[in-house]
């Protein structure tokens, strides 16, 4: 598709109200202007599926920011299998105190990410890596996240590698996160990090359903 083409569009679906109750008007102004680009370049390039656009606040943008809550300030955040930035950028875009390494394999998403960083003025503390997660050297994050890449029992020798001793996996899941968690525990233990593992609830109260994260603390 040429630059003079115009690109197709779904309409971008509003606000929710209830982001309004913990993201301030210019993380919301981030994320609106982030949603138009995932419903129109998107679509087009095949990162995210039109039957998507109308629930991409609940199911996309709004899940990924409500993560923030289980990240501390000035966090180094390694994320895998970023995609089209779920949930990385999206952190990125809510929080300005983070560093973000987004790891990506596909070379098309990178080349998006790459311009969604150059559109938002983030080259100071967000990084695009095109490789597969087992091939980057060992990135000392104090946060490795994850979402909808693989089960947790599998995400974890690609994720782990790549935290600090004593930095977090948080794995975003569903309504078998504390099933996963308890299939994970022998993949836990050969990182120190079985006894530190727990299911955490982000969005409570404002998104829903909230968020289950599987947090998980490297050891020595």
């Amino acid at each position: 598709m040429s630059e003079e083409e115009p690109i197709p569009m779904e309409p971008l679906p509003p606000v929710p109200e209830h982001a309004a109750v913990r993201l301030d008007a210019e993380a919301i102004q981030r994320l609106t202007a982030y949603g138009e680009a995932l419903a129109s370049y998107g679509v087009v390039r095949g990162l995210i599926g039109p039957r998507e656009v109308p629930i991409i606040w609940d199911r996309h943008l709004l899940n990924c920011a409500a993560m923030a809550e289980a990240v501390e300030p000035d966090a180094r955040i390694v994320d895998i299998g970023t995609g089209a930035g779920l949930p990385g950028l999206v952190l990125a875009l809510v929080r300005s105190d983070i560093q973000v390494v987004l790891i990506e394999p596909l070379q098309r998403r990178c080349d998006f990410l790459s311009e969604m960083i150059e559109q938002f003025e983030l080259k100071d503390r967000v990084t695009v890596v095109w490789e597969r997660a087992e091939n980057v050297p060992p990135q000392q994050a104090d946060i490795v996240t994850s979402r909808a890449v693989a089960p947790l029992k599998k995400l974890i020798p690609w994720c782990m590698p790549h935290a600090r001793v004593g930095g977090r996996l948080l794995a975003m899941k569903g309504q078998k996160a504390a099933e996963e968690l308890y299939a994970s525990h022998k993949s836990l233990h050969k990182w120190s990090a079985a006894k530190h593992a727990e299911v955490l609830t982000c969005g409570a109260g404002w998104i829903d359903p909230p968020v289950n994260l599987v947090s998980a603390t490297r050891g020595k």
